[in-house]
């Protein structure tokens, strides 16, 4: 599997070349920048694996995660945000999310995962870990998740969740049933902002609609007892 680092920080993406490279038998190669990425993928023929910083300097990771899936089919991508991990409230056992400090081992167990993942042509993430990675790094915009023939689309302001749309469900009680979803595709717009403000959650009381729904085995999804 050919596998692709970005990260603004030349001594982060170069230890995670050299972990990848060293615990699986993948290729690794390393850029900098969202058009050093585009400049490698340009001279490729096939790329696996995204792992890309959410935002840094000249890194977009979810810009550059979506670009590169339109040319490499069957793209997987994982996400290297810059809030500390202590911040979660949800921690998931198949995430594919990973805050600072970076979680090597758990890392590496998703790159199994996603060799899996790319047999069936799917980019799928759990709604849980999408929508707390947005929410913990202040995102706005919308972001569309799909499951089947199913779409939701839920709004954001500065990492509050503002509105929720899901068939005829709207508000809490759609963010409670795209909560239960267990495997979802997502696209994320910036520049796409909720028609009218019908909700104001903060990812701390989204969290608890999680908790309350008890349909999470144990080995998948775990509260952190830690607050925010």
């Amino acid at each position: 599997m050919q596998a692709l680092i970005v990260h603004c920080d030349a001594e982060v993406g170069e230890q995670l070349v050299e972990m990848v490279e060293g615990y699986t038998e993948h290729d690794c190669c390393f850029g900098s920048s969202d058009s050093a990425a585009l400049a490698w993928a340009r001279r490729m023929t096939r790329c696996s694996l995204l792992i890309t910083q959410l935002r840094g300097d000249a890194v977009d990771g979810l810009t550059l995660g979506g670009t590169l899936s339109e040319i490499f089919t069957g793209l997987q991508t994982m996400f290297l945000p810059d809030y500390p991990a202590s911040k979660q409230r949800l921690r998931l056992a198949d995430t594919k999310v990973f805050p600072e400090p970076i979680d090597g081992d758990g890392l590496l167990r998703a790159i199994a995962r996603a060799e899996m993942q790319r047999q069936i042509g799917q980019d799928i993430y759990h709604p849980v870990d999408v929508l707390q990675m947005l929410c913990l790094a202040r995102r706005s915009g919308a972001v569309q998740l799909v499951k089947g023939s199913a779409t939701a689309v839920i709004f954001l302001h500065d990492g509050n969740i503002i509105r929720a749309e899901q068939g005829a469900a709207h508000g809490e009680k759609a963010l409670d049933q795209i909560l239960r979803w267990d495997a979802v595709e997502f696209a994320y717009d910036q520049s796409v902002r909720a028609p009218a403000e019908t909700m104001r959650v903060s990812w701390d009381q989204a969290s608890l609609l999680v908790g309350a729904a008890g349909e999470f085995p144990v080995d998948r999804l775990r509260l952190d007892s830690a607050p925010c």
